[in-house]
C-alpha cells in the first residue's frame, strides 16, 4: 500500500451538513479499498484566483494509504462531483 494525500476544495455556499456529507463520501471511497490515516479540515480560505466566480473555498486535506488503483477512481469521482471545486492527489512515497 502506498501513502497518498488528497486536498480538495468544497463549494463554500453549501450548508455545513452538506460539507460534512462530501467529506464522509470521500472517506467512504477511500475506506472501500484503503484506509484514511488523518483528516485535516482547514475550513474557509481565500482562493488565489476566482474559481466558478467564487473567491473563497472550504479546504480539506486527507492522508490515506491505498493500492495504486484507488487514486484513479478517487480522481474520477471528485472530478464529476458538483460540490468539489478543485482537488489534487499526491503520492507521498514517490520521490
Amino acid at each position: 500500500m502506498n501513502k497518498y494525500e488528497v486536498m480538495f476544495i468544497i463549494d463554500p455556499v453549501l450548508e455545513d451538513d452538506k460539507k460534512e456529507a462530501v467529506i464522509e463520501t470521500v472517506k467512504g471511497i477511500i475506506a472501500a479499498a484503503g484506509e484514511v490515516a488523518d483528516t485535516d479540515i482547514w475550513g474557509l480560505r481565500k482562493l488565489a484566483y476566482p474559481i466558478q466566480k467564487k473567491s473563497e473555498g472550504y479546504y480539506v486535506v486527507m492522508q490515506f494509504a491505498a493500492s495504486p488503483e484507488l487514486p484513479k477512481e478517487l480522481d474520477r469521482r471528485l472530478r464529476i462531483s458538483d460540490n468539489v471545486m478543485r482537488h489534487i492527489i499526491i503520492n507521498k512515497d514517490e520521490k
